[in-house]
């Protein structure tokens, strides 16, 4: 999930870094992803205000995987509500028209975005803090549901790692997204420092940012699940390949 900051009433023009941190959002949301299964028509995320005194406004879109506003083949419905103070809404995710143009073959990404809007201010030169939040959008057609009780991990048991020169390049040959998020060289530890987490998509490969010594012979990469968890992948190399043996929750 990320959070993006919005200013509105520039009569204070200098925020400290450190403050800007520090700032919740008043609109928030009720997962850091979601995955929309293709065997139905619409999904809902939950939204709740959390300013215990003055409503806000709620704005909901879609962007597509370059992070253009769509409006199908999945829409945001409604793309603006007022939402009362500690009080809860609801945004329906909802296949258009043109829905059948999706691949059913494997995953789609998109963009889920809510922004919340203060009630302007009676004050003059007042600064106002909005926060926008972003998350992965992933279409799941339905032919490629699975059991997650009984195969929690199933494609990302799939990944490959193969050695190029002093780097690891990864593979996924599953019809899936893999976001890895961290890499270790033991089991238990801190991640190793200098890895960028990387998203994967279906049939394709990349490049890992850290080198292949710093991760030994056994490396292990957290991946992130659909509920937010981080379990972690065990892998064994022979030669310059190194496949999945074991996994952990996370």
């Amino acid at each position: 999930m990320k959070h993006h900051l919005s200013l509105r009433g520039m009569g204070a023009v200098l925020i400290s870094g450190l403050f800007c941190q520090s700032v919740q959002a008043a609109v928030t949301l009720d997962r850091t992803r979601a995955v929309f299964n293709g065997a139905n028509r619409s999904m809902s995320l939950n939204i709740t205000n959390q300013n215990k005194a003055l409503p806000y406004l709620a704005q909901a879109w879609i962007e597509d995987e370059k992070g253009n506003k769509i409006s199908g083949p999945l829409a945001a419905l409604p793309p603006l509500q007022r939402v009362e103070p500690v009080a809860k809404g609801q945004v329906k995710l909802q296949l258009t028209d043109d829905a059948q143009s999706l691949p059913q073959d494997r995953e789609s990404i998109f963009y889920f975005n809510l922004r919340e809007i203060p009630p302007k201010s009676s004050k003059a030169n007042t600064l106002q803090i909005a926060l926008q939040t972003r998350i992965k959008l992933f279409y799941r057609p339905a032919s490629l549901q699975l059991d997650r009780d009984k195969a929690p991990d199933l494609w990302q048991k799939k990944l490959v790692l193969t050695r190029h020169g002093e780097g690891y390049r990864v593979s996924n040959p599953s019809p899936y997204y893999v976001t890895l998020a961290a890499a270790y060289n033991q089991p238990v530890g801190a991640p190793i420092a200098g890895f960028d987490p990387v998203m994967i998509a279906p049939f394709s490969e990349s490049s890992l940012t850290v080198k292949a010594g710093a991760l030994g012979n056994k490396p292990i990469l957290s991946w992130i699940n659909d509920y937010g968890g981080r379990p972690k992948l065990i892998f064994s190399c022979a030669h310059d390949v190194c496949r999945v043996v074991d996994s952990r929750a996370g």
